[in-house]
């Protein structure tokens, strides 16, 4: 009779184990989302309008700002620039010139994926509850505090963007899958009042996936390439 050992096996019905890194340790961004079986048919159908505030609040802190200026010429430009953006160089610059992730500048970018990732998850069905901006709910996020000068590369976040292509390119279609998996789990809650197991996994999955990617590609926190895995 053989004997299977080890810690890295689920309990019978629950999730998969998540992803390693190469060293055998658990990848250093991970999220998961509880399952709930019973669902608000309600706040599902008009979840498009429900999720505007809080979307306004999120773009407020990540997304473009512009403003109009008069050249010398007497014409107007249009400049805008992108906060993501600015909080990407940032990082970079910081890694690049001194080799340092400041634990306070880690904190902030862990506290706003965490958020980013709440909004996320109520608009694609994956909870009812509402975002918060403190609690984490029932979205549980987690980044990898890094030494920055025994794990990142001082010049890695300099190209990591682009060795992510592969990546960029298997997301672009399984994006597209989600898009479609859930307005599938949209009507699905509508009828029957519950998420199909295998919808939310999905969609689940492809947030997971992304996580990865933004966390080696933008948060730069580790030098660890992600895993192609929905888990």
């Amino acid at each position: 009779m053989s004997e299977t050992s080890g810690t890295n096996l689920p309990p019978p019905g629950g999730p998969p184990p998540p992803p390693v890194a190469a060293g055998g340790t658990p990848y250093a961004a991970r999220v998961d989302v509880d399952y709930v079986d019973d669902r608000n048919r309600v706040t599902v159908a008009f979840r498009i309008i429900l999720i505007i505030p809080i979307a306004i609040i999120l773009n407020l802190l990540v997304g473009n700002i512009g403003t109009w200026v008069q050249t010398s010429g007497g014409s107007w430009v249009y400049i805008s620039a992108s906060i993501g953006g600015a909080l990407f160089a940032a990082t970079l610059l910081m890694l690049l010139f001194r080799q340092r992730y400041p634990r306070w500048w880690f904190d902030f970018l862990l506290e706003l994926s965490r958020f980013a990732f709440r909004v996320g998850a109520y608009l694609v069905l994956l909870t009812d509850k509402y975002p918060s901006t403190v609690d984490a709910q029932d979205v549980e996020l987690e980044l990898d505090y890094p030494d920055a000068e025994r794990d990142i590369s001082r010049w890695m976040p300099l190209v990591k963007w682009f060795i992510l292509i592969p990546h960029y390119i298997v997301l672009f279609f399984l994006a597209i899958g989600a898009y479609f998996v859930v307005i599938f789990s949209w009507f699905a809650i509508l009828f029957t009042g519950r998420i199909p197991r295998g919808a939310f996994d999905y969609i689940l999955g492809v947030g997971r996936w992304g996580l990865r990617v933004h966390a080696y590609g933008f948060l730069l926190i580790t030098d660890e390439y992600p895993p192609f895995s929905l888990r």
